[in-house]
């Protein structure tokens, strides 16, 4: 255990800061993200072993299992570290055999946020993303109706803080205009890197940009280029992989998931992992 924070600390606003290397809690479920894990007992080790590591930033949401995650994290933190931000999402189901179902009239959002309070054990909750696209794409669709709805909860007392999951640039001003955005958390690393302008946008306006499937995600990355970098480096194509998206960005927050504690601390160690200038070159090119 360690009382450094990994890969240091963002402030987004007088009572919300979060250590970038965050910590993904999806996969702490069965297969296909349903279900509960294998072991329990280890899910709830891992839970704790970030918490230790020095993780103040949590990821999740209710339709992990679906409500799977969000009882264990009850289970294994709370009462909550007062230095501890929970950020779950909202705009989906599940179906009976695993299927995601987007959900994002108003009046769901809202149920979601409640449900997300009831299996968390919390009553106001850190920050709530609203999920709109997808490992597809985004789009520039209206989402004034389901912000708002958002909007209406944070204004009673239910949400701290907003963010924005799979969203397009135009959405984010859109969203801005009801109420400020604290977190994008959009699909980018090395190899997708469809997003830069929206990342720079992001730093500019200190927002965390939150990469999801920061190491590719169901399917691992895998670069020769990056291979080649990690063992000049002595690191895992892994651990640079991470490197190189803090470095990218100041705003950039990371939030790998894994169910194994070796893989968490070698996720945690990466931020640590200083990439010289030439390194970021060759890594730049991944994306190109």
């Amino acid at each position: 255990m360690t009382s450094s924070t990994p890969g240091g600390t963002l402030t987004l606003a007088d009572d919300l800061t979060i250590s970038r290397m965050g910590y993904g809690a999806m996969q702490l479920t069965g297969p296909g993200v349903f279900g509960p894990p294998k072991d329990r007992d280890q899910a709830l080790a891992v839970l704790r072993e970030a918490i230790g590591l020095g993780v103040t930033h949590i990821d999740t949401s209710d339709f992990y299992g679906p409500v799977v995650v969000n009882e264990l994290i009850k289970e294994a933190l709370h009462p909550y570290p007062a230095d501890l931000h929970i950020v779950t999402k909202v705009g989906a189901r599940r179906s009976d055999d695993g299927g995601w179902i987007p959900s994002l009239e108003p009046a769901d959002l809202k149920a979601q946020v409640h449900e997300n309070l009831q299996h968390l054990g919390l009553d106001l909750l850190d920050v709530v993303n609203l999920r709109l696209g997808s490992v597809e794409g985004t789009s520039d669709d209206s989402i004034a109706a389901q912000f708002g709805a958002l909007a209406q909860l944070q204004e009673q007392g239910l949400i701290r803080h907003l963010g924005l999951s799979g969203v397009s640039s135009a959405q984010l001003t859109e969203a801005q205009a009801i109420a400020p955005v604290v977190t994008v958390q959009n699909l980018y690393n090395l190899a997708n890197r469809q997003d830069d302008d929206l990342v720079d946008r992001c730093a500019a306006e200190n927002i965390a940009f939150a990469s999801f499937f920061p190491l590719g995600g169901f399917t691992p990355l895998q670069s020769d280029t990056l291979t080649k970098v990690a063992a000049h480096l002595d690191a895992s194509p892994q651990q640079v992989a991470l490197a190189w998206l803090l470095q990218r960005s100041a705003t950039t927050v990371l939030i790998p998931g894994t169910s194994s504690i070796a893989h968490l601390r070698e996720n945690v160690a990466a931020a640590g992992l200083v990439l010289p200038a030439d390194a970021v070159a060759e890594l730049d090119a991944i994306g190109k």
